[in-house]
């Protein structure tokens, strides 16, 4: 009886060492997103091995957005302005376009240029790809939509989310990137869960 007490113990121990991080992954999440290579803001390759031993925020945007992208840009600065200020490292941003046909990446880094980001923060703007790579990654990786404008509009409908992704790749947990209703863009539950992720060795 006792060898089978200490045995449930032992067990008990190497399961939680298994996962010892404080950011619980949302039910609909847990996946490792899809292999892709796309080109970012220099205009070089970037793919999902560089991603690897980094803690990340993801978001959907682009340029000709009259709506949603630019507060979500604005919080996503008010995000990494605060994490500069911790001192957190080992972490980034990537942005998607949802317009690849109009963001070139010299488009997006003006883009950016309107908003104070730190000089040295790794944020990559994502594009050169076709409308139906980004509807695909964006609904099997994050279970969420990206439509066509409508006729005679040049608004194309994306997820407002920002995601978190650990240093291997899999998908965490998703948050508002706008205030919704009564409840206000949740800067610090992002900048806390990314504070502790990032202090976490891959596995």
């Amino acid at each position: 009886m006792i060898k089978m007490l200490f045995s449930v113990v032992i067990l008990s121990m190497i399961l939680s060492a298994c996962n010892t991080s404080d950011v619980e992954v949302m039910s609909r999440y847990g996946n490792n997103i899809d292999d892709f290579e796309v080109t970012d803001e220099n205009d070089e390759t970037f793919t999902r091995e560089d991603m690897e031993g980094k803690v990340w925020l993801l978001d959907f945007i682009f340029t000709n957005c009259a709506t949603v992208c630019p507060p979500m840009t604005a919080n996503m600065t008010r995000v990494v302005n605060e994490l500069e200020d911790r001192g957190v490292e080992d972490y980034g941003v990537v942005s998607f376009t949802v317009d690849p046909e109009t963001d070139t990446p010299k488009v997006l880094t003006n883009y950016l240029s309107y908003y104070d980001v730190p000089e040295d923060t790794e944020w990559k703007l994502l594009s050169e790809y076709d409308y139906d790579f980004i509807r695909g990654f964006a609904e099997k990786n994050f279970k969420t939509i990206v439509a066509p404008p409508p006729k005679g509009s040049n608004q194309v409908t994306h997820a407002t989310s920002f995601y978190l992704i650990d240093q291997n790749g899999k998908v965490i947990k998703d948050y508002p990137g706008l205030d919704q209703g009564d409840s206000e863009f949740p800067l610090s539950d992002i900048v806390s869960d990314v504070e502790m992720l990032s202090q976490e060795e891959s596995q």
